[in-house]
């Protein structure tokens, strides 16, 4: 059996894997003590476990709970322990020819005890069916999209694509929980949402509302560059976390590049400069501390035919480029 009892002169050093363990694992009555604490009381600190050994030994105790780890049942959130034991036990070989102590006794234990430690099976529970994780998928896939095509799916990097959930999906039409049908143009037939979008997408089929939307670019919301294509543009739009998008009724007009430093303009920007409202906009609203445009399609913004709708809606020329500075709250109007 594995240690556990009282402390024995000379015994192992904590970081020695115990070779008097059974198959098992170490079955020291510290040893119970500490897993029935664990699988008690969860993922726990040294001076938790310390107190819950029962026993006053601090090097016992760190021996034990070394040995849980060695026999694969323990872990902890991070590598600060195994080095602060090779460090120690290092020192202690340069300075004494006796075994090497785990460490100093502190307030929050010895340095090879740092951090929280917590039982290795939670991280060995059963793997889900998979009929289990695909009913998962395609339901976060429905309330995610709304409609769920097989762009869409393959724009989410879904593991084994469409096919994957398209079964789950026939079977939730079977018993009336979503709808199939052809609910955006340009995109494959097999769509899939549940009834409530499908009314909500009749209810502005025939709105003839011009609405201007600011979007994140990677936003679930904003279909471009994922379920839908680009439209034409001379930059290089991309879904990246921190772009925004500005869709003036429902098209991509401008794309503001991370750090608001960069446009992409694609054909709806030619159609009118409410676009340039929108940006101002984002910094009214504390989006962006100030935009700072310095280039628009991969040009400079001086020499871009852009420059002069910029000026017009409130942005100043500067060294380094166009740019709106606001305050949070205001709203700048053109004209005003």
């Amino acid at each position: 059996s594995g240690r556990g009892g009282a402390a024995a002169p000379g015994s192992p050093d904590p970081g020695d894997p115990p070779d008097g363990a059974t198959s098992a694992g170490p079955s020291g009555e510290v040893h119970q003590a500490l897993r029935a604490h664990l699988a008690t009381a969860g993922a726990s600190f040294w001076p938790e476990l310390f107190a819950a050994s029962g026993v006053a030994d601090q090097d016992l105790v760190l021996a034990a709970l070394w040995d849980l780890v060695w026999a694969g049942e323990v872990t902890n959130d991070g590598f600060g322990p195994l080095r602060a034991l090779g460090a120690s036990s290092g020192r202690a070989r340069r300075t004494s020819r006796g075994r090497p102590r785990p460490g100093r006794l502190r307030r929050l234990g010895p340095p090879a005890a740092a951090g929280r430690w917590w039982r290795t099976a939670t991280l060995r529970t059963p793997v889900p069916d998979e009929t289990v994780v695909a009913t998962t998928l395609a339901e976060h896939l429905l309330e995610r999209h709304g409609v769920v095509t097989a762009e869409g799916t393959r724009a989410e990097k879904v593991r084994g694509g469409y096919a994957s959930v398209y079964p789950v999906l026939k079977a939730m039409e079977g018993n009336g929980a979503v709808r199939r049908g052809w609910f955006v143009a340009g995109l494959g037939a097999a769509q899939f949402a549940v009834p409530g979008v499908v009314d909500r997408l009749r209810d502005h089929r025939e709105s003839t509302a011009d609405d201007v939307v600011v979007l994140a670019a990677a936003d679930p919301a904003q279909p471009w560059g994922a379920a839908l294509p680009w439209p034409p543009t001379d930059g290089r739009p991309s879904r990246s976390a921190g772009a925004q998008v500005v869709l003036v009724d429902g098209v991509p007009a401008v794309l503001v590049e991370r750090g608001g430093r960069s446009l992409v303009t694609f054909p709806a920007a030619a159609a009118g400069d409410r676009w340039v409202d929108a940006l101002v906009g984002l910094v009214s609203a504390g989006r962006f501390t100030k935009l700072e445009i310095r280039r628009v399609d991969g040009e400079p913004v001086h020499e871009s035919p852009w420059a002069a709708v910029l000026r017009d809606g409130g942005f100043l020329d500067e060294p380094r480029g166009l740019t709106h500075r606001g305050v949070v709250g205001a709203t700048w109007r053109r004209g005003g």
